[in-house]
C-alpha cells in the first residue's frame, strides 16, 4: 500500500531522519510517538502538504510526486477536527467537498452520519468538537478510499466515541482490500485494533513491525534497588530508580540477565514511555 524510504525534512530546531517503513495491505497500522516526535511532519510529508528534502514515497507502486493527482483520489486523509465553513450547515460542505473524488459513494457516507449521529442540517458551528472530528472522519472514509490516513482522529472523543470509531476501522478494512494508517497518543486505542506498529523517537523511527512482535520482544522489570547490578542496570531501556527500588524495559533477549526480578509483559504505553526516557 505504502513505501517510504530515506525520507528526510529539516527544520531549525528539528528534523526527520531517513525516516522508512511499509504499510501492509489489508491491515490497520499506528504510528506513535511523543509530541514533537515527527508523526504530524511525516504524515504531511506523505501527502506532500510537507515538502520532504529528500526521500522516496510510493503508494500502491507509484511514486508520490509523478502520480499526486491519482494517488490522492484513492486516498483518504484527516489531519484534526472540521473547523473550517462553521458558519455553513454540513451538507453543504459535503456537497463542495465531494466533488474533488470521482468515486464518492453517498450512501455509505449517509450511513456514517447516522453512525455517528451528525445531523446533516446543523452548521458546523453547533457541533460538539468530537462531533467535528467524526465528521471529518466521515469525510475521509467516504470515497472508497483504499488507504486511510489519519492524524490523532481518536483525540477529544470520549471513550464511547472512541470504541465506536475502532468498530468502524475494523469494518473497513474486513475486505482485505483496504489499509488504515493513523497516528495517535491514546495507545490503548491501538492495543485493541492495531495489527502493526509505526515507533518514531526525535524524528527516527526505532520501530516498525507487527504489534504482537514489538510488546512480545519487550518486558518490563521491577525490583529493589539494592537487587540491581551494574550490567543489568547497563541494558534497561528508560531505568527508573525511586525510594522503593527501581523500573524499566528490557529487551527479551537479556532476560537471562535479570534472573529472580520481577517481570511483566508490557502494553504500548509501557514502550513508548521507557524508550522515551531513554536519552
Amino acid at each position: 500500500m505504502l513505501e517510504v524510504k530515506n525520507l528526510c525534512k529539516s527544520y531549525k530546531e528539528f528534523k526527520l531522519k531517513n525516516v522508512s517503513f511499509t504499510v501492509e495491505k489489508g491491515y490497520i497500522t499506528g504510528f506513535i510517538g511523543a509530541n514533537g516526535a515527527g508523526k504530524t511532519t511525516t504524515l504531511k510529508s506523505l501527502l506532500n502538504i510537507v515538502h520532504a528534502d529528500s526521500g522516496d514515497i510510493k503508494f500502491f507502486g507509484k511514486d508520490l510526486y509523478e502520480s499526486e493527482n491519482e494517488i490522492k483520489q484513492e486516498i483518504g486523509f484527516m489531519f484534526g477536527a472540521v473547523d473550517y465553513y462553521s458558519r455553513h450547515k454540513v451538507k453543504t460542505i459535503v456537497d463542495i467537498y465531494k466533488r474533488f473524488f470521482n468515486t464518492w459513494k453517498e450512501e455509505l457516507f449517509s450511513d456514517l452520519l447516522k453512525r455517528f449521529s451528525i445531523n446533516p442540517d446543523k452548521k458546523v458551528a453547533e457541533l460538539s468538537q468530537g462531533m467535528r472530528v467524526k465528521l471529518g472522519i466521515a469525510l475521509a472514509l467516504s470515497h472508497d478510499a483504499k488507504l486511510i490516513i489519519l492524524d490523532e482522529p481518536t483525540s477529544g472523543l470520549d471513550p464511547i466515541a472512541r470504541e465506536e470509531l475502532l468498530d468502524v476501522f475494523s469494518d473497513i478494512i474486513q475486505d482485505g482490500e483496504k489499509s488504515i494508517l493513523f497516528s495517535t497518543h491514546i495507545t490503548s486505542d491501538l492495543d485493541k485494533c492495531a495489527d502493526y506498529i509505526i515507533f518514531i523517537k526525535n524524528g527516527e523511527i526505532i520501530a516498525s513491525t507487527t504489534k504482537d512482535e514489538l510488546l512480545e520482544s519487550h518486558l518490563v522489570v521491577r525490583g529493589a534497588g539494592d537487587a540491581l547490578q551494574k550490567e543489568q542496570a547497563g541494558k534497561i531501556i528508560g531505568l527508573k530508580k525511586h525510594s522503593f527500588g527501581f523500573s524499566g524495559l528490557i529487551k527479551k533477549d537479556d532476560l537471562s540477565l535479570f534472573s529472580g526480578i520481577e517481570t511483566e509483559k508490557p502494553n504500548l504505553e509501557d514502550i513508548m514511555v521507557y524508550y522515551n526516557r531513554e536519552g
